[in-house]
């Protein structure tokens, strides 16, 4: 008797019990009947069937939410696709390659709703070293685009990338894509850096996917290879 008050019952124990003894309710049916639970809902005395329909309604309603998202996910993911296919199209077009930089910079503005887009490319053949694109980066730009795997994105922080835009001033966050010859995550040196800009801070975050940009640098890369 003292054993049992040094170490009382506790809840867990109950739990333990129940769980591990499974024909325990079919000897005592009769007290799922008299189980009593309160209903987040109505704050009333409810048996344990109503208790468990009530589970299985809120398991239903959290279910079709994520379905819905996943629908509207989809959605979301078809209308980009277009949008992409879209844009490689237009870039497949461009038969003038000393308009090429310009255009995707005005295409990116225009298909992805990106308020200021920025690129810088180097070692271009002599007869583009003439063009906006084509003007001096420091090296440090250079090396940086280098050293990215994938595309960054966060706020602006200074980087030198804004100030190849009309309106520095305004921009908040930005995504910052390197251009190489090799796939998204290759160590192959850059020739180039594509900035898409926002003054809204939280439109390029550091959280954010970035399959999608990896998608873009890699096409902007094919594009503007021929160029060197």
């Amino acid at each position: 008797m003292n054993q049992a008050l040094n170490n009382p019952i506790t809840e867990d124990d109950i739990a333990n019990y129940l769980a591990n003894t499974p024909d325990f309710f079919l000897r005592h049916a009769e007290l799922l009947a008299a189980v009593q639970f309160t209903s987040p809902h109505s704050n009333r005395a409810v048996g344990l069937q109503e208790r468990q329909a009530e589970m299985l309604r809120e398991k239903i309603k959290a279910l079709e939410q994520r379905i819905m998202e996943m629908i509207r996910h989809g959605s979301e993911n078809v209308m980009l696709s277009d949008k992409i296919l879209r844009w490689a199209r237009s870039l497949l077009m461009v038969t003038d390659l000393h308009a090429l930089p310009a255009s995707i910079e005005q295409d990116i503005q225009v298909q992805f709703s990106v308020p200021q887009v920025g690129i810088r490319l180097w070692g271009v053949a002599p007869e583009y070293a003439g063009l906006p694109a084509a003007q001096a980066v420091s090296e440090d730009a250079k090396v940086f685009a280098s050293s990215l795997t994938e595309p960054f994105c966060g706020l602006n922080t200074g980087f030198e990338a804004v100030g190849w835009l009309q309106d520095a001033t305004t921009v908040t966050s930005l995504a910052l894509i390197p251009l190489r010859g090799g796939a998204t995550g290759s160590m192959t040196p850059a020739f180039g850096l594509l900035v898409l800009t926002s003054p809204d801070p939280h439109r390029f975050h550091s959280g954010m996917g970035t399959d999608f940009l990896a998608r873009i640098g890699e096409l902007v890369s094919a594009a503007t290879s021929r160029l060197k």
